[in-house]
C-alpha cells in the first residue's frame, strides 16, 4: 500500500476535490455581470476555440480567460505558494496548466483573436476591473 501524507483518505480526497468547479466560478461570474452592465452580448466557453475561453466576445473578435491565481500560476501571493504536502505533484501539474494557456493564447491570437487574461486578484477592485473592461472593449 502506497502511503501518503494527506490527511483525507482518498474517497474524501475525491469528493472534496470533485466541488472545484471549472466553470461559473464567482470570478467569471463577476465578469460576466460588468459585461452584461456595459450592454455586451458574450458567449461562454466556446468549445470550437482553442483552450475553450471563458467569455467570447465574437463581435470584436476578443476571448477572455478568467484564471484562478493559484490553479493557472499568476505571479502575486496566492499564485507563487504551492502546498507544502505532495510537492511535485502540485507543480507539475500548474505548470503544466500555464503551458497550455500559453498555448491556448499563442493560437488564438495567430487566428486573429484579443485574448484578455483577468486574474482572480484583479477582483478585488471592481473600479480597476470595470476600467480594465473597457479597455477590452475600447480595443
Amino acid at each position: 500500500m502506497r502511503r501518503t501524507s494527506d490527511i483525507y483518505n482518498p474517497d474524501k480526497r475525491s469528493e472534496i476535490m470533485s466541488r472545484i468547479r471549472g466553470a461559473d466560478t464567482r470570478p467569471e461570474k463577476t465578469v460576466r455581470a460588468l459585461l452584461r452592465a456595459s450592454g455586451i452580448r458574450y458567449r461562454l466557453n466556446v468549445p470550437t476555440l482553442p483552450g475553450r475561453p471563458d467569455v467570447v466576445v465574437p463581435k470584436l473578435r476578443v476571448a477572455i480567460f478568467v484564471h484562478g491565481c493559484f490553479w493557472h500560476h499568476h505571479d502575486c501571493t496566492k499564485g507563487r505558494k504551492l502546498p507544502m504536502k505532495n510537492r511535485r505533484f502540485w507543480k507539475a501539474k500548474i505548470m503544466r496548466n500555464a503551458q497550455r494557456d500559453a498555448e491556448s493564447t499563442r493560437e488564438l491570437e495567430q487566428s486573429g483573436w484579443r485574448v484578455v487574461t483577468i486574474w482572480e486578484c484583479e477582483l478585488k477592485s471592481k473600479d480597476a476591473l470595470t476600467r480594465r473592461l473597457g479597455e477590452v472593449v475600447a480595443g
